[in-house]
């Protein structure tokens, strides 16, 4: 069963996680033209490498990922390599799923920008859990999804509909074409949303760290990793906080076994041998 386990890790991190993050990468840069249907590939700009790095920041600091587990000198060379390749997938798919939902041109492109650069930023300086950051993230690229795919897609199409008469009505008089970007087809959408779900369940399948819960010898290597980082004075506090555990549970297990009926009923008896 062991055997099985770490067959089926070692296939997830050194095989599918980077072919997953390698398809991301490429889907995010897909456009698809709206007049003759061509696939067009459109390169993350700048930004985009920016957000990527400050994702990657935000992921070791919430403990989502031990970039010193996945990159160790206790590693050999082949496992480092490979794991360097899955991070920097992790990296180029994480600035094509921004590229995915960023506006092409424009006042929208600059604020969804800032928008999430000052998120990232933010959340550089706050507390996460790894499920907490992994359900916000989700929540923000399909909050930008929404943005690009439904909203700015309708104002290319102003006369379809009730809600293209509205945004008509709306932005009337302002250029849409200045506005929206090039006009791509729906089909665009469908890659987009592709690549950003299949991008979330690639980080819902990263482990922290590549060794993390493979087996019970695992778990303790791990503890005795993150001990070895800790300073003197820190490993002084833990032994102490084990200590004061390990008496308050003795303590609780001499109540509880007190409070059995077999010492109930010892309790009359070894009270009347005392009195004679």
């Amino acid at each position: 069963m062991r055997d099985n386990r770490t067959r089926n890790r070692a296939l997830l991190r050194h095989v599918a996680l980077p072919t997953i993050f390698l398809t991301v990468a490429l889907l995010g840069g897909v456009r698809v033209a709206g007049g003759s249907g061509a696939f067009l590939f459109v390169a993350p700009p700048l930004v985009t490498l920016l957000l990527a790095a400050l994702l990657l920041a935000l992921f070791a600091r919430g403990g989502t990922l031990k970039v010193g587990r996945w990159l160790s000198a206790e590693n050999g060379t082949a496992e480092n390599v490979s794991h360097a390749l899955t991070l920097a997938a992790l990296f180029f798919a994480s600035a094509q799923a921004f590229n995915s939902v960023l506006p092409e041109t424009g006042l929208p492109r600059f604020v969804l920008a800032s928008f999430f650069l000052w998120t990232l930023w933010q959340n550089q300086f706050s507390y996460f859990d790894p499920r907490r950051l992994l359900k916000s993230l989700a929540a923000l690229f399909g909050t930008a999804f929404l943005v690009k795919h439904v909203f700015l897609a309708s104002l290319n199409q102003p006369a379809e509909g009730w809600v293209g008469r509205l945004l008509s009505a709306a932005f009337e008089g302002v250029t849409l074409g200045a506005l929206t970007g090039p006009a791509y087809a729906d089909s665009t959408g469908y890659v987009s949303f592709f690549a950003l779900a299949l991008y979330v369940c690639g980080l819902a399948l990263t482990p922290p760290a590549p060794d993390d819960e493979a087996t019970d010898d695992g778990r303790a290597v791990g503890l005795a990793r993150e001990l070895k980082s800790l300073t003197p004075e820190e490993r002084g506090r833990v032994v102490e906080v084990l200590r004061s555990d390990e008496g308050v549970l003795r303590l609780e297990g001499e109540r509880v076994s007190t409070s059995t009926p077999e010492a109930v009923e010892a309790s009359p008896q070894t009270e009347k041998e005392g009195r004679g």
